[in-house]
């Protein structure tokens, strides 16, 4: 069971840096508590989308892609042109949130774009360097520090929360609060292509057992569960504090990476006092240096595993020499990036979400064949709520997508 736990962290611990510690303080900043329920059902529809990469990683022991590979050459095809063109808009997005909060913990004077690539440089370097157990062993602790310190700095702001939001849905009628809420829901709690790094992760953990006995999929499937409910809880937290401290008092979230970050860190600075917000600001940047750090992993395998099976090469060797040139490819183009949309970094946050969530119903739906089609054992398949709730999210998924095309 406690193997399980580290692909289910490090789910997490990509979740928790921008969708929530940015996204999700900006929807309480801007809407109160209307958005919280946006929040909760996002998380619920791409739930199954998710569980499916612990499904048929741990049951098949392959990944994803190899899953669509064997529906047809159409399906790693399909993934590879819905996702991985936005990759390193993502890395630019993450490591432009990550260099934020550095510089407004530690009060730097260098600018966002080269701090953001001399992070994603380091990123790179500890992911080659020291791999799956670095990263696995680095994320349990940063996200435990952080799940507590959130939690405390949320129970203190109930009293300041105008509670009467929860119900406002104003917004509905508002197109550019039903655009934020694309881009909000673009990363809740996560963007769907981690669902293929997710089925990695779960196989080579189980790979890893050595002379141990095999967790059983209940296991593997309760531990993700588990972490997939801390993630939304963390989502929904974030929003009452943005909501708490930021809306109740008519602040406008800053549109640059260090101002918003300075205003997220004031959160806690404000219930916490100066002492204990200076641990809680050290957590965030910790953890968004984790989620840069899981999102350059994840890219770095999804590239890799969609180049195996495009080319029906096999085995470790081929799958890490092509991470390792992915890796660093992938960072040059994100640097590109980062130069391009210096001045706003919100814009280029929404864009890496949105594109996300437009992406979002192609992988739900490949998923959802894998774990239906494909070779697997019938213990390992979903059961009837879990299909019919994949696809009901389908559909939402991509009703919502044709709506933001027309909008």
């Amino acid at each position: 069971m406690w193997r399980m736990i580290g692909p289910a962290m490090l789910f997490s611990g990509a979740a928790i840096g921008t969708s929530h510690l940015f996204q999700s303080t900006r929807a309480g900043a801007v809407y109160g508590l209307g958005l919280v329920a946006v929040i909760l059902i996002a998380c619920l529809l791409r739930y199954p989308a998710f569980r499916f990469g612990v499904d048929y990683g741990h049951s098949a022991k392959k990944s994803l892609v190899q899953g669509y590979r064997e529906l047809g050459l159409w399906g790693p095809i399909i993934f590879a042109a819905a996702t991985l063109a936005v990759v390193p808009t993502i890395f630019a997005a993450l490591s432009s949130a990550t260099a934020g909060i550095t510089i407004a913990v530690f009060g730097l004077g260098i600018s966002v774009p080269v701090l953001a690539i001399i992070l994603l440089s380091l990123c790179s370097f500890l992911l080659l360097a020291g791999g799956y157990d670095w990263l696995d062993m680095i994320n349990r602790l940063l996200v435990a520090f952080l799940l507590v310190s959130t939690l405390i700095t949320t129970a203190m702001v109930f009293p300041q929360v105008q509670w009467n939001t929860l119900f406002d849905y104003s917004w509905a009628a508002d197109p550019k609060a039903i655009l934020f809420i694309v881009a909000l829901a673009g990363f809740m709690p996560n963007a769907l292509d981690v669902s293929i790094a997710q089925s990695m992760w779960t196989a080579e953990a189980e790979g890893r057992q050595g002379g141990t006995s095999p967790v059983e999929l209940n296991e593997a499937r309760g531990a993700f569960l588990a972490g997939y409910a801390m993630t939304a809880i963390l989502a929904v937290c974030f929003c009452i504090m943005g909501a708490g401290v930021m809306h109740s008092s008519g602040i406008v979230p800053e549109t640059s990476a260090p101002g918003l970050a300075t205003q997220i860190i004031g959160l806690y600075s404000s219930t916490l006092g100066e002492g204990a917000a200076i641990i809680a600001a050290i957590a965030a940047l910790s953890v968004m240096f984790t989620t840069l750090l899981v999102a350059l992993d994840i890219g770095g395998r999804n590239v890799a595993t969609t180049w195996q099976t495009l080319t029906g090469s096999t085995g470790d060797v081929v799958f890490k020499r092509v991470y390792r040139v992915t890796i660093p490819v992938l960072v040059a183009i994100a640097a590109l990036v980062l130069f391009v949309f210096t001045d706003s970094f919100t814009a280029m946050l929404d864009l890496a979400t949105s594109s996300a969530f437009v992406a979002a119903p192609v992988i739900a739906t490949l998923n959802h064949l894998v774990v239906t089609r494909c070779v697997m054992p019938d213990g390992g398949r979903p059961s009837y709520a879990i299909r019919m709730l994949s696809l009901l999210g389908i559909a939402v998924m991509t009703i919502l997508a044709i709506t933001y095309f027309m909008l």
